[in-house]
């Protein structure tokens, strides 16, 4: 997921804000004990939401996928007073590690976490958002940009990770397309076209792709 030399990767994390104690123990308990620990966001990423979040002053963002919970830490610690993170996940098997975390970060009144397949329930959930994060499974990136992003207000931000798909967005002529490189390529392309919003795509970890709703 890396695309610089690991050095200058380096350098980028001893100037940025420093990972606190939290943010280190989730990475270390996550590599520990779950499967597939570089879905993590870490710490550059973790950073840039986090920043993000306090430019933006969104009242309500929509995390989908929340994994461990990292990123959701650094979403809520954006959050200003009423400010109201909805993180989604489908693995019931986390939810007691996540919430012991979002427990230690003293910003559980901030998040509500909910489980179960999120094209279930993000149609049920009532308002507008302000911020999206897409870091789910693959295949159903474009349905969920499709459910959200009429429902963004104007001037918020979709954000979807993984959008460089570890290099193999780049494909060699002639070379087969598995299903999930091609979402990925899919995903990318209707961002691009896409009329209502501006995008940038930002080379921060695996990639991600940044639509502001015009």
């Amino acid at each position: 997921m890396e695309f610089i030399a690991p050095e200058l990767l380096a350098y980028c994390e001893d100037h940025s804000s420093i990972e606190d104690e939290l943010l280190q123990h989730v990475k270390r308990e996550t590599f520990a004990k779950v499967l597939m620990p570089r879905m993590l966001s870490g710490h550059l990423q973790g950073k840039t939401l986090e920043l993000l979040v306090k430019m933006l002053n969104p009242k309500t963002i929509l995390e989908i996928g929340t994994y461990t919970g990292y990123s959701g830490i650094c979403l809520a610690r954006g959050l200003g007073k009423n400010g109201k993170l909805i993180t989604l996940d489908i693995n019931d098997e986390l939810e007691k590690m996540v919430r012991v975390f979002f427990e230690k970060s003293g910003l559980s009144s901030k998040i509500d976490y909910r489980l179960g397949n999120a094209l279930d329930i993000i149609p049920k959930i009532e308002g507008n958002f302000d911020m999206v994060f897409i870091d789910a499974d693959k295949a159903n990136y474009i349905k969920y940009y499709e459910l959200v992003v009429e429902r963004v207000n104007p001037g918020g931000i979709i954000l979807a990770d993984n959008v460089l798909w570890s290099g193999k967005i780049l494909v060699e002529e002639g070379k087969k397309i598995d299903k999930d490189t091609q979402v990925i390529l899919d995903y990318n392309l209707m961002v691009q076209n896409d009329p209502r919003v501006e995008n940038v795509l930002l080379p921060i970890r695996d990639g991600l792709m940044l639509a502001k709703k015009l």
